[in-house]
């Protein structure tokens, strides 16, 4: 596989030309307040499972507009806390799958939140939470990425985002959890999430987002040749009066916007054979960051990124920002 983007050289040197809407920030904290005005709390029920060293509990926790969202709530078995947290989101088409499926951080000491995405989940792990009002309803092309693509306030990632702080705040809640030492992650559209939220939310410890997806979005959308950004390109092939309109609803949903309001120390990952997320994009975000940071590059990987290796990279780097 040839690389997909620039040298290793030239992305170190490559900035984003990405646009900032000028009313950026406001427009998040309508929409975040919003949030909050919608109450609810997040109701944790412990559920049986063959693990013996874990115990899981069944998140359900108030969303975009107090809509239900699923997650798992996992932590050592008999931990008495506070403990860090790590909160992790899916990948594209993804969801929390079972429980079994999330082992690693809890293992390693830590109360661990994977949250569900709503609608998605059919792709390649299994999600449980119902798109029961989807936010844009104009014409679409098949997938997630030009849903309500036409209004930022009907953008079908409006609603993820929101849920994805919403459930930080759930883990936060949580009377296992310290509040002060919750860390964000996430691989592709997992890793752009974790971007959103750690340039949303005050006073996370850290941020790990791996090959993310949602970054650098025009250049993603004219480079990447394996989905989900081919979405945007077959929207824009028939309706081709929309560009303009199209790639200013997705600025307000930019990772590189996102990266530069975060503080966290931040891990990066990026694969240079990346057909999916192109290294640039990744780097795009990577230099706009606005906290201590580094990143991985596996240079003969593709949107796999590194996998195992890693996953144990992360773990040594969470040890070293949330002492567990």
């Amino acid at each position: 596989m040839p690389l997909s983007d620039l040298t290793l050289a030239e992305l170190a040197g490559y900035r984003s030309t990405a646009p900032e809407p000028a009313d950026f920030d406001a427009f998040w904290a309508g929409v975040l307040q919003d949030a909050e005005r919608s109450g609810g709390s997040a109701v944790f029920e412990p559920v049986p499972t063959s693990l013996k060293t874990l115990q899981v509990y069944d998140v359900t926790l108030p969303g975009h507009e107090g809509r239900p969202v699923k997650a798992w709530f996992v932590v050592p078995a008999g931990a008495g806390g506070p403990l860090p947290c790590v909160v992790e989101f899916p990948g594209y088409n993804g969801g929390r799958g079972l429980p079994e499926d999330c082992l690693l951080y809890a293992s390693a000491g830590y109360a661990h939140l994977f949250m569900d995405v709503a609608g998605q989940g059919s792709g390649w792990r299994r999600g449980d939470t119902e798109d029961v009002a989807p936010q844009g309803s104009g014409p679409q092309h098949p997938g997630f990425m030009t849903r309500g693509v036409l209004d930022p306030a009907k953008y079908f990632y409006r609603r993820v985002v929101t849920d994805a702080v919403r459930a930080v705040h759930a883990a936060r809640s949580h009377p296992l959890v310290d509040p002060q030492r919750v860390a964000v992650t996430g691989v592709s559209q997992g890793g752009g999430l974790t971007l959103a939220v750690a340039g949303l939310v005050p006073g996370l410890a850290a941020a790990a987002p791996d090959v993310p997806f949602l970054c650098d979005m025009r250049r993603a959308a004219e480079r990447a040749m394996t989905g989900p950004y081919p979405e945007i390109g077959g929207y824009l092939k028939v309706h081709r009066d929309r560009v303009e309109q199209v790639f200013a609803t997705l600025s307000y949903f930019d990772g590189v916007n996102f990266a530069k309001r975060a503080t966290a120390p931040a891990l990066f990952s990026a694969a240079l054979m990346d057909t999916t997320c192109p290294p640039s994009t990744v780097f795009g975000a990577y230099h706009n960051y606005g906290g201590p940071k580094r990143i991985e590059v596996y240079e003969f990987n593709g949107h796999e990124g590194g996998e195992t290796f890693q996953a144990a990279t992360r773990l040594r780097f969470l040890a070293g920002v949330l002492h567990p």
